[in-house]
């Protein structure tokens, strides 16, 4: 389960659709608990490929400013966003070639000035598996020690 309250998943359509029509990304700061993956900041990150309309490519500097923010925040890097534009909130292939085990991948899908859609994918042995994203309050009581 992805936790990722209705203010961070309003921060991340936002930054999808601003980065319209290319592919927009970033990555998810939170924490791995007992209940799920709970996303505690949405980092953007510039695209550095050099077909922004197609691909991603998160920019390094942007990857490690995000990776000094989660530790000083006692957090982890536990995924990554990007934006599908005029395609589907599921991962395509490349998606599924580039993927890291034990992250999760929220995709948004962006058609002209509408989100269409969002999903969060974890790469399991078969490939990519959806993993249900809740936008309910997280409980205090369910975080790990």
């Amino acid at each position: 389960m992805l936790h990722l309250s209705a203010r961070l998943r309003r921060q991340l359509e936002g930054c999808a659709l601003a980065g319209y029509p290319e592919e927009a990304c970033g990555l998810l700061i939170g924490r791995r608990t007992r209940a799920g993956i709970e996303v505690c900041q949405v980092a953007e990150a510039r695209n550095v490929s050099a077909d922004r309309r197609t691909r991603y490519e998160i920019d390094p500097v942007a990857y490690i400013d995000a990776d000094d923010r989660a530790c000083a925040a006692g957090l982890d890097i536990v995924g990554i966003w990007h934006s599908h534009p005029d395609g589907s909130a599921r991962p395509s292939e490349r998606d599924r070639a580039e993927a890291w085990e034990g992250w999760s991948y929220v995709i948004v899908c962006v058609h002209g000035e509408r989100v269409e859609g969002l999903a969060s994918w974890r790469l399991g042995c078969d490939g990519f598996v959806e993993e249900p994203v809740s936008a309910e309050p997280f409980e205090a009581s369910s975080h790990s020690s």
